[in-house]
């Protein structure tokens, strides 16, 4: 069997983007690392093909992500996964903000271009049927995370489940008046974590009105921001109802804005009000927040390693992996270890 760039990837312990650069005269590979894989290729023989040459020329070796926002906590922990694991691979990576379809649609013209990109990342964001006709019309790789399509690689954490499992716990701690601060009804994740708040207490036969819930009209990466936390806590503190014994917050970093509305009125968490989150960013240990772990760094990881596969595997049907997040008892909801029957959080593939 002849040798493939795959093999001496693998002796040379480099990603194949970066042998394919090697082999192609490119740029953005120490001399060290191009002497090591020149050698390796001689000791084992390899005989470059025309037409695999060929098609590594077409290659740029760069990346596109497009996401909404990429300066809250989710994104950069997101990121930070991408680009420790590009590292390995030989590629680079475009970031694209963006505010609205247009934006979209610019970046999607971009990436259609050939020798601009050789794959998408689309991260939080719900593609239209218009742009996923175009993709799939330009066969331009992509994967989408943080939310999913049934025509390409999704990667998507468990978001129904999540907000399903913090209610329970704190139904479980003895509490019956819930609440919920969520972010903007706009994202994926806030719709998904609103309905498995409210099935959580309708499961366990506990009264549910909507006017529990506070969702956020914070334009500011979709309400999922600090300020959009506080003011929701504010306005359910003000509705005039039976105070609530517990809340549970779409996000940790609103849940800061929540615990800063409830210091304002002198109440406490968990004494007054427990308070269960969901992320569990660096800060949320440094707050002391109960909350549901996301693993996004390994999100990040796995985006990389899915598009890269993609690109050079077109033809294979695409797949949905699915994080399933796990509790992590702090101080904040009064509860301890015994409660808790979520194991760290895992990868199932579907």
């Amino acid at each position: 069997m002849p040798v493939t760039i795959y093999d001496i990837a693998r002796e040379a312990h480099v990603g194949i983007g970066t042998v394919s650069r090697v082999f192609n005269n490119r740029p953005n590979v120490s001399d060290d690392t191009r002497i090591r894989i020149l050698a390796i290729a001689e000791k084992m023989h390899y005989q470059p093909h025309a037409s695999a040459q060929a098609l590594a020329r077409k290659h740029a070796y760069t990346l596109s992500v497009v996401m909404p926002f990429f300066t809250n906590y989710f994104s950069i922990e997101v990121l930070k996964g991408m680009q420790d694991t590009l590292a390995e691979t030989g590629y680079d990576i475009l970031l694209h903000g963006v505010n609205n379809t247009e934006q979209v649609d610019d970046f999607l013209l971009r990436g259609m271009k050939k020798g601009r990109v050789d794959g998408m990342i689309f991260v939080s964001m719900a593609l239209s049927d218009k742009h996923t006709r175009q993709i799939l019309e330009h066969k331009i790789p992509v994967v989408l995370l943080d939310t999913y399509r049934p025509e390409f690689d999704s990667i998507r954490v468990k978001n129904y489940e999540g907000a399903f499992h913090a209610t329970q716990h704190l139904i479980r701690l003895g509490h019956t008046r819930i609440g919920m601060i969520n972010a903007s009804m706009r994202s994926f994740p806030a719709q998904e974590r609103c309905r498995g708040f409210k099935d959580a207490l309708q499961e366990s036969g506990h009264e549910f009105s909507d006017r529990c819930i506070v969702s956020s009209d914070n334009d500011k990466q979709d309400g999922f921001n600090k300020n959009a936390g506080y003011n929701a806590m504010k306005e359910l503190l003000e509705r005039g109802m039976p105070r609530p014994t517990a809340v549970f917050v779409s996000s940790d970093v609103q849940a800061i804005g929540v615990l800063s509305a409830m210091e304002e009125r002198g109440l406490r968490a968990p004494g007054d009000i427990a308070v269960v989150s969901y992320d569990d960013i660096e800060l949320a240990k440094h707050f002391h927040l109960t909350t549901m772990h996301q693993p996004m760094y390994e999100m990040g990881e796995l985006a990389i390693r899915k598009i890269i596969h993609r690109i050079q595997f077109p033809a294979e049907p695409p797949a949905l992996e699915s994080f399933t997040p796990a509790l992590v008892i702090r101080e904040t909801c009064g509860g301890n270890k015994e409660y808790s029957q979520f194991d760290d959080a895992q990868v199932q593939t579907t």
